[in-house]
């Protein structure tokens, strides 16, 4: 890939769940930060379409047994806008998770139209 993808932060929902966490978590997230930047085919294991949004993706962290997501959409192709995380305690996604992050993707977009 000749261009590095960018990721920017939309609101304050990730960075107050990034400045949340454990400093080798916040290591772990840079560490896949680094791969979403440069990896050209990012493997699923890292990230991943949610089924039944329109263009919303979870990067998927695991450390300590303990599994985290953050939720991000792609827009023009290389910018990776990042929305809400949160620490996944049960097979499912909380409803009120993707909802929130529906609702954010909703709002960056409509933000650009302006």
């Amino acid at each position: 890939m000749d261009t590095q993808r960018k990721i920017i932060f939309y609101e304050h929902y990730f960075t107050d769940f990034y400045l949340e966490q454990p400093e080798k978590l916040q290591e772990k997230i840079e560490y896949i930060f680094k791969i979403l930047r440069t990896v050209q085919n990012v493997p699923k294991k890292f990230l991943e379409h949610l089924t039944g949004t329109d263009g919303l993706y979870e990067i998927r962290i695991e450390f300590e047994s303990n599994i985290y997501r953050i939720f991000c959409c792609f827009d023009k192709g290389y910018l990776v806008v990042l929305f809400n995380g949160f620490q996944k305690k049960s097979q499912k996604t909380p409803k009120k998770e993707i909802d929130l992050a529906v609702k954010l993707k909703d709002e960056y977009f409509n933000s650009k139209k302006k």
